[in-house]
């Protein structure tokens, strides 16, 4: 701290929203709520349409959640102008998918801190909703969106996948509707010792064809680049593997096969994981039939 060069105290830059092309040009504060009142600071003059040069009409307000401070709800008020361009009419608003998603209740900001509190904090929908200062729908739409752009519809999380492990999870409770997702991971992580496995995807449904179809959406270089495909006893997992991967080797989920079997596998299990699974020769379910 003594070395600390200090900076003038500047609101936009504390709350983050430099980033998100805005600028903070007044607050009201209350016990329970935070606003702050915000411009855009690109001017986006340029006529959309014919490309010539519109002035400024009026404004309208875009009012958008933000990341709490200090755990106060935070709202950005937003004061967006309306511009007419002088040759041909049209009429258009100032850009703001710097701060915000269009028509979106949540700013970018917002998203990131709602994400990373799930995600690695372990907050429930309710307790981000909270902090948000919006409903519980509004902040599980929002963080599931999110998530799909930044992590499922990321091209690049294939990248390097060798050993991939498949198995299902119930995630409903009710009568209606498919009780069962299809869950796969990547487990090349944990085989090569650089760290845990991660998720690659999640599809409703649990059958050979549900995971068939998955494998059979990536492409053949891809495919052929899987060695280990790790799952539990189901047959309908197995045979699309033998399908789709007839490379690979299908070996069995150990803890699955403990639970099911009991102490008698366990000792061939986990000796078969310790030696095989994890150094990259695993042991095959075939053993297990």
């Amino acid at each position: 701290m003594a070395d600390s060069t200090f900076a003038d105290p500047d609101v936009t830059t504390f709350a983050r929203l430099d980033g998100l092309g805005l600028q903070v040009v007044g607050q009201f504060l209350e016990p329970d709520r935070a606003i702050l009142e915000c411009r855009v600071v690109d001017p986006d003059q340029r006529c959309r349409r014919c490309g010539g040069f519109g002035r400024s009409r009026d404004t309208t307000l875009r009012r958008l959640a933000h990341e709490p401070l200090g755990w106060r709800p935070t709202l950005l008020l937003v004061t967006v102008r309306r511009y007419r361009c002088d040759g041909c009419g049209h009429v258009w608003r100032q850009d703001t998918s710097r701060a915000a998603e269009p028509r979106a209740k949540l700013s970018r900001g917002a998203l990131r801190w709602a994400l990373e509190g799930i995600v690695c904090q372990h907050l429930t929908v309710a307790r981000v909703a909270e902090g948000l200062g919006v409903s519980w729908n509004t902040a599980n739409s929002a963080v599931l969106a999110e998530g799909r752009r930044v992590l499922i519809d990321d091209p690049r999380r294939f990248d390097g996948v060798k050993v991939i492990g498949v198995d299902e999870h119930v995630w409903r409770h009710t009568r209606r509707g498919d009780r069962y997702v299809t869950v796969i991971i990547d487990l090349t992580p944990v085989r090569a010792g650089t760290g845990p496995a991660r998720l690659l995807d999640m599809i409703e449904g649990r059958s050979r064809q549900v995971f068939k179809q998955w494998l059979t959406d990536r492409d053949e270089t891809w495919r052929q680049q899987v060695d280990v495909v790790a799952m539990d006893g189901f047959t309908g997992f197995k045979t699309a593997t033998a399908e789709e991967l007839p490379d690979a080797v299908a070996v069995m989920d150990p803890l699955r096969e403990i639970s099911r079997n009991g102490s008698y596998a366990q000792p061939r299990i986990m000796l078969s994981a310790d030696l095989g699974l994890l150094r990259g020769d695993p042991f095959r379910l075939s053993e297990f039939a």
